[in-house]
This record gives structure tokens, sequence and C-alpha cells, in this order.
């Protein structure tokens, strides 16, 4: 049976030290450093939000070669000021290729990503954008147990909700279960909530 769960979300920064700064900023907590994606000539850092949930920050690599390719993301279509975002979020499935199939909306092609000794596939347009602006997740199945976010530190992070607005927002009804809220407005937004010690901070 086709099984899709919200994995983890996707900061994405000029730099990795300014998405770390960010999300510090924001959630008054420090992220640990996750590693370097060879095929794309990315890194990250990494924070826990619950055993099989995390945020990741990710920036382009400067110590890294081009990968010949547009990188995911949209991290080519960066500037050096541009200010660090939500950029998108990642559901996780046990049949990439099932799921790829009944989706209403194109999410790319299905491509095998490594980051040390971890291995999963990975949907990918082929310009490295992301589907409907980013409302659209992406989709990941991971190819080792247990969970990259169990291994991570908790810091008292959790998240409370995740809410997705598109003036096309009902393409994605087949693709989630609850408790993904998905609003028919017309508008494009990304909203993350958590909540850390007590408070909540909204990034947007």
């Amino acid at each position: 049976m086709l099984s899709t769960r919200i994995d983890h979300l996707v900061v994405t920064a000029a730099s990795l030290e300014l998405g770390v700064e960010y999300v510090h900023r924001m959630l008054g907590v420090t992220l640990e450093t996750g590693g370097e994606h060879p095929r794309m000539g990315t890194h990250n850092c990494l924070l826990r939000l619950g055993d099989a949930l995390f945020l990741e920050v990710i920036a382009i690599n400067p110590d890294a070669p081009h990968p010949g390719r547009s990188r995911w993301f949209p991290l080519d279509a960066l500037n050096p000021d541009s200010q660090p975002r939500l950029a998108t979020w990642v559901v996780r499935t046990n049949d990439i290729h099932a799921a790829v199939a009944v989706s209403p909306i194109p999410l790319g092609a299905i491509e095998p990503m490594t980051r040390g000794q971890l291995n999963w596939l990975i949907t990918i347009p082929e310009d490295g954008g992301l589907p409907m602006d980013g409302v659209a997740p992406v989709f990941i199945e991971w190819q080792a147990q247990p969970h990259p976010a169990a291994k991570l530190q908790n810091l008292g992070c959790s998240l409370v909700r995740l809410e997705a607005r598109h003036a096309e927002a009902e393409k994605l009804s087949g693709l989630l279960h609850p408790p993904y809220k998905l609003v028919w407005l017309p508008i494009s937004r990304l909203r993350r909530v958590c909540a850390n010690s007590g408070f909540r901070r909204a990034m947007s």
C-alpha cells in the first residue's frame, strides 16, 4: 500500500552560514552539520523536529566542483544577497515510482542521491525547479534505516503544523494524508510553524 508522510522541510540560503544563522535567529537553536551531496555540489545542516522529521538548511558548497547540471531547490538562482527562505517540503514514501505515477502534476525524474553513508531516491525536475513554486512536495524514498532524524540531537523543536496555499491546491489533494491542510487561495505561500521551549515562531 502506498504511504506518504512528511519527511523534512527545506530552507535554501546563499551560503550555509547564512541559513544556519537565519534558523538560529528564528528558533534560538544551532543546527548540526549534515554533509555533502556530491552529485549536486551542495551541503547542508540539520535540525531534528521528530523521530522521522527534520529541517534542512541547504546551500551550494563553494568547495565542490560544479555538477554540470542545474542544482536542486533552484540554488543556482540565488544571489549572494538572497535571503534564506523556506523553499519547499519533502514527503517520504515507501514506493517513489508509484507515487510519481499517480501524481496529478509532473514531479521530475527519480534520481539516486547520497550524503556520506546515506542513500535515497528523490524527485528532481530537469531544470532543478520546484513544482507549483514549492507548494507541491518533493518525494523521497530512503534506502536505509533508521531514519536520519533519529541520529540528530533533540533540541526541543517540533513541527506544529504545515500550511500550503496555492491557487491550484486542489491538484494536491490526492497526494497527501492528514494532518496536511491545503487551502485553495489565489496566492502561493508555504509556512512552517515550529515550537521550541514553549514558544512558536513562523518562518515564511
